[in-house]
């Protein structure tokens, strides 16, 4: 019997990676995957409530980091929280993500805009502050898993392949916002067309063209494969042999090399959020993939699980 709130996605191959947007991205090449199922949406406030009332688990948000864990870590930032953005008025340098991020102490997922804030009004938006082991946490209490890569981009593009968006070739066809993210210029104004500030309920916009929701947009999802460079993990179009349901990398060539002395590994996120916009982080798209540190959580990362027939992963 298939489980309530998934859709079959039949197996079948793709051109994965994208040439046109961010070298990460590249090369385009074929791949296969097998028949698996997907949740049909992001798992919302709501259903991680319910996860939680049953396990008792608490988020990594939710605990202090051990400073033996992060060497230089300043004591005072040993307390519970998470990265949170916040609109500034201006931004005299762009390369400076800290004139929007922030690490805010009692940010989790039942504060999502920290301390004072609850989930009131949105208990169907995709539920946020979650690191990679919550999610893997919920996923194992279903008996589900966290999809690979290529699985998720194979469902993210809903059997339209080799377009940039998830719908076509064009971001907003005949004006037409068709996902949440951020319209005008990042990160100081929002023009609010598509209606969201931040987050909004799952199925607030049309499905893809296999019945899923908001796997553009709206939050970063958690996949299950360490990061590595897209040439590493498949083919390219012109290899004979196309991979069939291909991994990510390792654990240890995973980790960022701006941190060397914090080994930390990176697993890979898709779909883009709506903090993306036009003139930056162009990523909502199946293409798009960014390397999260697995200890971290932010106000717009969230995930979806699978169920795979087989055991083959």
């Amino acid at each position: 019997m298939q489980p309530a709130g998934m859709i079959a996605i039949p197996g079948g191959r793709f051109s994965m990676g994208e040439e046109g947007f961010y070298p990460e991205e590249a090369p385009v090449r074929q791949v296969q995957v097998d028949d698996f199922l997907i949740d049909a949406t992001p798992v919302t406030n709501r259903q991680f409530a319910a996860f939680v009332a049953a396990t008792g688990h608490r988020t990594l948000a939710e605990i202090a980091p051990d400073p033996n864990d992060y060497p230089g870590m300043p004591p005072e930032m040993a307390k519970a929280g998470s990265l949170l953005f916040s609109r500034p008025s201006h931004v005299p340098d762009m390369r400076d993500y800290r004139y929007w991020w922030s690490f805010c102490f009692g940010a989790d997922w039942r504060h999502p805009l920290g301390p004072g804030s609850s989930l009131d009004g949105l208990e169907d938006h995709p539920v946020v502050h979650i690191a990679y082991a919550d999610a893997l946490a919920y996923a194992d209490w279903l008996g589900k898993a966290l999809p690979t890569e290529a699985e998720w981009e194979y469902a993210a593009r809903g059997g339209v392949d080799g377009a940039a968006y998830a719908w076509g070739s064009e971001l907003a066809p005949g004006g037409a916002m068709l996902a949440n993210y951020w319209q005008g210029a990042f990160p100081v104004e929002n023009t609010l067309a598509d209606g969201w500030e931040r987050t909004s309920p799952v199925g607030a916009y049309p499905v893809n063209g296999y019945g899923l929701s908001d796997m553009i947009g709206n939050v970063w999802e958690w996949t299950q494969d360490w990061y590595a460079d897209a040439a590493k993990k498949g083919a390219s179009a012109s290899d004979c042999c196309i991979p069939r349901n291909p991994r990510g990398g390792k654990e240890q060539e995973s980790y960022d090399p701006c941190t060397p002395d914090i080994a930390i590994g990176r697993k890979v996120l898709k779909g883009g959020s709506h903090l993306c916009a036009e003139n930056y982080c162009q990523r909502y798209r199946p293409a798009a993939r960014y390397a999260q540190p697995i200890d971290t959580s932010t106000c717009h990362v969230g995930f979806r699980c699978v169920v795979r027939p087989s055991s083959a992963l």
